[in-house]
């Protein structure tokens, strides 16, 4: 699974001019489903997220995770995330997870991070939505699970 993960002081998403999830302090999580990930790959995934230490300390370190701030997250899912542009100027996005896929691990993603205790607002699987943010920085963190086959995560 791959996830693109903002420090934001607030987020929203909204579907059809309504906004259905928001948060602030915390995290605005974009998250993609890869062709091969499974439940594991989710729960790890959230695991990492939680305890991502990319909120300041008392001395302005990076230090703090989302647990120790006890912040919310706005979880989005975003096929867009599997791009290949490798070639061409159309991307490609072959290597995401199938729809019916994609929505249980999203949905798996979310859950998992709850099950961490952190407050969890989402936006709307396969819809057109709007997303609005204020990125706290800014801090924007790249996260992938490692691909099957491998044992190791970017």
């Amino acid at each position: 699974m791959r996830a693109l993960v903002q420090r934001v002081t607030e987020a929203a998403v909204e579907v059809g001019g309504r906004v259905i999830g928001r948060t602030g302090p915390g995290l605005l999580v974009l998250i993609c489903a890869m062709q091969g990930d499974d439940e594991a790959a989710a729960d790890r995934l959230a695991a990492r997220v939680a305890r991502l230490r990319i909120f300041h300390d008392d001395q302005g370190k990076m230090n703090r995770s989302l647990l120790e701030m006890r912040g919310g997250a706005l979880v989005v899912s975003q096929f867009t995330l599997a791009a290949d542009t490798r070639s061409g100027n159309r991307p490609g996005f072959s290597a995401a997870a199938a729809p019916e896929d994609g929505r249980r691990l999203y949905e798996h993603f979310a859950a998992s991070l709850r099950g961490h205790g952190i407050p969890v607002e989402t936006g709307e699987f396969g819809a057109e939505m709007k997303v609005h943010l204020v990125n706290d920085g800014p801090v924007t963190i790249w996260l992938e699970t490692p691909a099957p086959g491998t044992d190791q995560a970017s």
